[in-house]
C-alpha cells in the first residue's frame, strides 16, 4: 500500500516535470524574452525571474490538481462546490443582481470607466442569448456568429449616415436586415448537421468580413465607417453642440453638459436591451416554438417522427438569433461611433460562444456570470497587460475542473407535466 502510493507520487512529480518543460518552452518567447525599444532599435532583454515563477506555477499547479484529484476519487466522493438546486434562489439571485445593476450609476462607486465595462458585459450578455437559442437550445454549433454582429453593425451605420434614419428607426431595421440575411443562408446551410453546419457558419462569417475589407466604396474597407450618429432621447441630442432645429438633452431638462450622462443613457439603454431579449428567451421557451427546439436537440428523428419540421424548427431558431445579434451590433456601432471589420472577427464569436457554453448553455444567471468572467475580467485587470491573459486562462481552467458543464448547468424545464 505504502508502495503504491509512492509509486503514484512518483507518476504525479513526473508528469508535473512533464508539464513544467510543456510551459517552458511555450513561456519562452512571451514571457522569458522581452523585447524593448531603446535609442539604438529593438533589443531583447531576458525576463528569467518572470520566466521561472511561472515553469514553478505550473509545476505547482499540476502536482496540486494530481492530488487534489487523488484525494477527491480515493476519500470522499462529495465534490468540493455545490450549488443550491433552488431554483427559487436562482431568482432572487437574478433580482438582486438586477437591482445591483439598477442603482449602479446612482452609488459612490460609479465612475464612467465602471459604466463602460458593465455596458460591455450587458452587450455581450445580448449576444449570449442570441447564439444560446441555436447552440443551447437547438443544439446547433454555430462558430460565426460574428457576421451578423458586425451586419448589423453596418446596417445600423450605413442607414444613419446614408438614408439619415435616426436610431430607433434604424435599430429595428438593421436587426431585420440581419435577420433576413440568415433566412437566405440557413434555408441552405441548416440541411447540415454536426460539424459541417460549423464549418460553413465559420465559412460565411469569414465571406462577410472579407466583404468588409475590399468593398472600399461602401464599407470604407479596413478604415470602417467613422461618425456614426449617438442616439437620441425623444430627439433630444446628449452631445454638446447640436445641429439647428434640434434640442440637446442638458439645455431641455436645465443641467450642466456632463459627457457622462450619454454614458448613463446608452447604459440603460442596453440594460433595457438586456431585459427585452430576456423576456423573449424566456417566453420562447414556454411556446411550442421553444419546445420544438429543445426536442430538436434531444433527437432529431425522434422530433421528426412526431411530426416537427427540423429544417423549419432550426431556420427558426437561426433568424431569431441573428436578429438579436444584429440589435446588438446596432447598439454597438451607435455606442462606439465608429465601426470596422476588425471588431468582428472569429475571435468575437469565440468569444460569445464561450459566454454561454461557460454560463451553462442557457441560465440568464450562468450567462450573467460567463459574461462577468469572460469581459468583465479581462477589462478591470487590463493595466496587467499581456499576463492578464495567463490570469485569464488559468481561471478558465480552474471552472471547467470545478463546474465541467458550466456554471449553471441544470435548467428547469419550460412546463411540468404535473406541476409540484
Amino acid at each position: 500500500m505504502e508502495m503504491s502510493a509512492k509509486t503514484k507520487i512518483g507518476e504525479l512529480i513526473a508528469q508535473s516535470f512533464v508539464a513544467a518543460l510543456l510551459a517552458a518552452v511555450l513561456f519562452l518567447h512571451f514571457i522569458g524574452l522581452r523585447t524593448v525599444d531603446n535609442a539604438q532599435g529593438l533589443s531583447i532583454v531576458p525576463e528569467w525571474n518572470n520566466f521561472a515563477l511561472c515553469v514553478a506555477g505550473v509545476f505547482v499547479a499540476r502536482f496540486a490538481f494530481g492530488i487534489f484529484g487523488s484525494l477527491k476519487t480515493h476519500e470522499s466522493k462529495k465534490p468540493l462546490f455545490v450549488f443550491p438546486s433552488n431554483h427559487a434562489f436562482y431568482n432572487k439571485l437574478f433580482l438582486a443582481m438586477f437591482v445591483i445593476v439598477v442603482v449602479l450609476p446612482f452609488t459612490p462607486v460609479s465612475s464612467r470607466y465602471v459604466l463602460d465595462v458593465v455596458t460591455l458585459i450587458l452587450t455581450y450578455m445580448v449576444l449570449a442569448y442570441g447564439l444560446n437559442l441555436v447552440v443551447g437550445l437547438t443544439g446547433l454549433l454555430d462558430l460565426g456568429f460574428a457576421a451578423f454582429y458586425g451586419l448589423g453593425a453596418y446596417a445600423f451605420a450605413l442607414l444613419a449616415l446614408q438614408l439619415g434614419l435616426n436610431f430607433w428607426v434604424a435599430l429595428p431595421l438593421a436587426s431585420i436586415i440581419a435577420g433576413v440575411a440568415a433566412f437566405l443562408i440557413g434555408i441552405t446551410v441548416l440541411r447540415l448537421r454536426g460539424d459541417y453546419f460549423a464549418v460553413v457558419t465559420l465559412g460565411f462569417a469569414e465571406i462577410l468580413r472579407i466583404v468588409l475589407l475590399n468593398w472600399v466604396s461602401l464599407t470604407g474597407g479596413p478604415n470602417g465607417i467613422n461618425g456614426v450618429p449617438r442616439p437620441s432621447l425623444f430627439g433630444l441630442s446628449f452631445e454638446r453642440a447640436v445641429p439647428e432645429g434640434m434640442k440637446s438633452f442638458h439645455e431641455y431638462v436645465g443641467l450642466e453638459f456632463s459627457s457622462t450622462t450619454r454614458v448613463i443613457f446608452l447604459y440603460y439603454l442596453v440594460l433595457a436591451l438586456v431585459v427585452l431579449v430576456h423576456l423573449l428567451a424566456t417566453r420562447l421557451r414556454r411556446l411550442p416554438l421553444g419546445r420544438a427546439f429543445e426536442a430538436v436537440r434531444e433527437d432529431e428523428r425522434a422530433s421528426e417522427a412526431v411530426g416537427i419540421n427540423l429544417t423549419r424548427t432550426k431556420l427558426a431558431a437561426y433568424v431569431i438569433a441573428a436578429a438579436i445579434g444584429g440589435a446588438a451590433g446596432a447598439f454597438f456601432a451607435a455606442r462606439q461611433g465608429f465601426i470596422s471589420p476588425e471588431s468582428f472577427t472569429f475571435m468575437e464569436s469565440a468569444l460569445v460562444l464561450a459566454v454561454v457554453v461557460l454560463g451553462g448553455m442557457g441560465h440568464p444567471l450562468g450567462l450573467a456570470g460567463a459574461a462577468i468572467f469572460l469581459v468583465g475580467l479581462p477589462e478591470i485587470f487590463r493595466e496587467l497587460q499581456d499576463y492578464r491573459m495567463i490570469a485569464f486562462g488559468a481561471g478558465m481552467v480552474v471552472i471547467m475542473l470545478l463546474r465541467p458543464s458550466g456554471l449553471f448547468s441544470k435548467r428547469e424545464p419550460a412546463i411540468r407535466l404535473f406541476e409540484k
